[in-house]
């Protein structure tokens, strides 16, 4: 028997406030679960505001960060000027983010319970071997003028240190040191410094011996006399704090922050709230939630229609209020969760303030689609119960509304779980930088682009046009390249190639009376900038490289565009020597059809795409640029200038290449400065597509470490993508 009508209305009520609270409860434990409690929810984030990159270039080069930035590199054995103009060598950006990645993996699983004990580890032996490499480069001339030898031999010279310093150790004078003729005053002050790195109570004993040693120029006696008493119980000790430290290569960062007062505390509470709320709260919420819109179905009004609207709206309720209590959130906090300190350095500030901005919008989206489950399967229902409504007017007999308003039910809440779980799976997917460009096409895709790219201050071009080397342009954040193919010429070739060059008339003259003299020809292929005596770097090796960065940034896409001034079948062999042949993407034969998105290129593993200037083949992949895209011009003498009219290719193509930089008797690294920031690129780009109507694909520009293209580029995705 059933409950008496007055009992089923009176607990009907209850029987709604409580599925509504469990609908909220299920959702806000889905929504966490895909979200603050999902790894690839953090990764998504901080790609999304490129945190990566903008340590390098906002962070560490910020004045108020740059006192402990100079304190730490001062630690390492290599020049904090070569340290910091090497910064990307030492730590590169992909290694910098596998590190995050690493421990936000570890602390997502130990909030989620997967581990029982939270272990921050870092793998510092990369880091050593890249500096090492480092202080090599930096001292290979030293240590070759030393041994007399045209290379280094390092392993040599390292034998050589160790056994000299056990000798030191031992109380024997090292071998080969050189004499020294010092003064009495200089050599007193030697033996002061000497001491220094000794036990206090031992220096009285040993500063005879050592300032008579210093006074005679015999270095050796004097390092041998304050060795032992300098290196005793010290060695040891300093190895086993060197093993604490990097145990294995590995550094044990939970060890440091334990010993620090609360330094893991709240991480510690919050995973006691997470467990609570994944193992206990979600499922006793989605099991009394079932069981009030049970209740609800059993105790209902006797006519069916009104029991299944009634079972609509209280399902439709629990979204609803999902959706309220999730805006009310975003509106109080304003997308801020954590507050920086006034202490904190201002780029700094603003790193975490645009990531977890972006990181609370992402959580309000996922919020609020899994609120519009529950809200649909209401309406469902709610429109089921008027159908059931006419027809019951009409006489007719219902049509199993108890089968529809279970499937109805069953759909609500398996959506409130599987809708957030969709996103969950979105944390790793990365495409050109952002999880936001997968799905853009190609063609529709802006990249920052570098003019004449090989011709860089740091390979010595004459009249550079770059400043990084090709590498040092890719992590800078270039995804184009426009390089120029050339044979080694000979004395005439200079000539006329020189007159049809952008070069200034002086550096003409100062090419041409070089010539032979001192760069006489080479045979090969290369990358030069109109003649190869004004600067060359061997092409071959340069694709090598570039392979080895594409194969080292899976997610990318790369774009060359080639001056060819060789054939398409010497190109077509150097990129086969190089081993990029699994990379190059074939063009589709037809121009005018779409391209791809960048999330199916990088799944297909082609990401890396040539076009020429004048060849179009023989090889598939190599076509020519101006049947696929057309440009504007690329000779302005001054800013005012920059036009938007055709040039090559005409009008109508799918590519559309800005020529963004000013030809002054060569590049103009001061226009550069006027020309590359956000506002004057942004402001030509939006001018040029509404004259030409194609959105602007790529920006060249020289000097592009100069202003702000690249901010100018990730606005220009933002508003496609």
């Amino acid at each position: 028997m059933g409950l008496p009508a007055s009992a089923s209305r009176m607990l009907r009520p209850a029987l709604c406030v409580l599925a509504v609270l469990c609908i909220v409860a299920v959702a806000g434990a889905a929504t966490a679960r895909s979200t603050v409690l999902s790894a690839g929810f953090y990764r998504t984030a901080l790609d999304d505001e490129h945190a990566w990159n903008r340590v390098y270039d906002q962070v560490l080069v910020d004045p108020q960060i740059t006192p402990v930035t100079r304190n730490l590199l001062g630690q390492l054995p290599v020049p904090e000027a070569i340290l910091t103009s090497n910064l990307k060598i030492v730590l590169p950006p992909e290694t910098l983010r596998a590190l995050v990645d690493q421990q936000i993996s570890e602390v997502i699983g130990y909030l989620r319970g997967e581990h029982s004990t939270l272990r921050l580890t870092v793998d510092v032996r990369r880091l050593s071997a890249n500096v090492g490499t480092l202080a090599q480069i930096y001292f290979g001339d030293l240590i070759a003028s030393v041994q007399q030898s045209t290379e280094p031999d390092f392993p040599a010279f390292l034998d050589g240190i160790n056994a000299a310093a056990r000798d030191v150790v031992a109380g024997r004078p090292p071998a080969g040191l050189p004499r020294l003729a010092l003064s009495p005053d200089e050599a007193a002050t030697a033996t002061d410094a000497l001491l220094r790195v000794v036990p206090q109570s031992d220096r009285a004993a040993l500063r005879p011996e050592v300032e008579v040693a210093l006074r005679s120029g015999d270095v050796g006696t004097a390092l041998a006399a304050v060795g032992p008493a300098a290196f005793s119980g010290r060695t040891q000790d300093a190895a086993a704090q060197l093993r604490q430290a990097a145990d294995g290569g590995t550094w044990n960062i939970t060890a440091d922050l334990d010993t620090s007062q609360g330094a893991l505390a709240t991480v510690h509470q919050v995973r006691s709230a997470t467990r609570l709320a994944l193992g206990v709260v979600e499922p006793v919420a989605a099991a009394l939630g079932l069981a009030a819109l049970a209740a609800l179905w059993l105790t209902g009004p006797s006519s069916r229609s009104r029991r299944v609207m009634l079972l609509g709206w209280t399902i439709a309720a629990g979204g609803l209020l999902f959706a309220i209590v999730i805006a009310v959130a975003r509106w109080t906090t304003g997308g801020s969760v954590v507050e920086p300190a006034a202490s904190w350095p201002g780029s700094v500030a603003r790193l975490v303030d645009d990531v977890q901005r972006s990181a609370v919008d992402r959580v309000v989206t996922v919020a609020l689609l899994t609120a519009l489950v529950p809200v649909a399967a209401g309406a469902v229902l709610v429109a089921l119960a008027g159908v059931l409504r006419a027809r019951d007017a009409l006489g007719a007999a219902p049509r199993r509304p108890a089968w529809a308003a279970l499937g109805a039910t069953a759909f609500a809440l398996a959506g409130i779980v599987l809708v957030p779980l969709a996103f969950a799976g979105q944390g790793q997917r990365i495409c050109q930088g952002s999880s936001r460009l997968c799905d853009l096409p190609y063609d529709e895709l802006a990249q920052v682009t570098s003019h004449n790219a090989m011709s860089t201050t740091a390979d010595k071009f004459i009249g550079p046009l770059q400043d990084p080397l090709i590498v040092g342009q890719l992590n800078d954040g270039v995804r184009a390249l426009q390089i120029d193919t050339y044979h080694w010429e000979s004395p005439a070739e200079v000539t006329e190639r020189l007159r049809a060059s952008d070069l200034p008339p002086e550096q003409q003259r100062q090419i041409a009376a070089a010539v032979n003299r001192f760069n006489p020809p080479r045979e090969g292929t290369w990358l030069c900038h109109a003649v190869c005596r004004a600067g060359a770097v061997p092409l071959v090796p340069a694709l090598e490289q570039i392979g080895s960065w594409l194969r080292g940034h899976p997610s990318e896409i790369l774009t060359l565009i080639v001056q060819d001034d060789i054939s398409g079948e010497e190109t077509a062999s150097a990129f086969e020597q190089a081993g990029l042949k699994d990379l190059l993407y074939v063009p589709d034969e037809d121009p005018d059809r779409p391209w791809p998105t960048l999330g199916k290129m990088i799944d297909s593993g082609k990401r890396l795409v040539v076009f020429a200037e004048r060849a179009d083949g023989p090889a598939p992949w190599y076509r020519n640029f101006y049947r696929y895209g057309m440009e504007t011009p690329f000779s302005f003498q001054s800013p005012a200038e920059l036009s938007c009219v055709p040039h090559r290719g005409g009008t109508g193509k799918r590519l559309f290449l800005l020529n963004h930089f000013i030809t002054v008797a060569g590049g103009s690294r001061l226009d550069a400065g006027k020309i590359n920031t956000r506002a004057q690129v942004l402001e030509r780009a939006h001018a040029c597509e509404r004259e030409r109507g194609r959105p602007v694909n790529f920006v060249a520009v020289d000097y592009a470490t100069i202003g702000d293209t690249r901010g100018a580029v990730d606005a220009l995705n933002a508003e496609r993508g």
